[in-house]
């Protein structure tokens, strides 16, 4: 049975997660936001960088997160 290929989109900064424009299920492609965060008053928008479907939202509105968290699984498509 072969194993699924997941893609992890990590945090970068410590930062406030703002909000999450995405959700488990929803299909994604390059450019996307999936996560907008916010560190020192700027907004950062996170990019999803490959094509593909959200397996799990691993973060909440007003969650803080550091540089490294897990903030998204991506199923990418093949």
């Amino acid at each position: 049975m072969a194993r699924e290929q997941v893609t992890e989109i990590l945090a970068e900064m410590v930062a406030n997660v703002l909000s999450l424009p995405v959700a488990a299920g929803d299909t994604v492609v390059p450019g996307d936001i999936v996560v907008l965060l916010e560190s020192m008053k700027m907004e950062i928008p996170v990019l999803v960088e490959v094509a593909g479907t959200v397996k799990a939202v691993r973060v909440a509105p007003g969650d803080v997160v550091q540089e490294g968290d897990l903030l998204i699984e991506l199923t990418p498509d093949a």
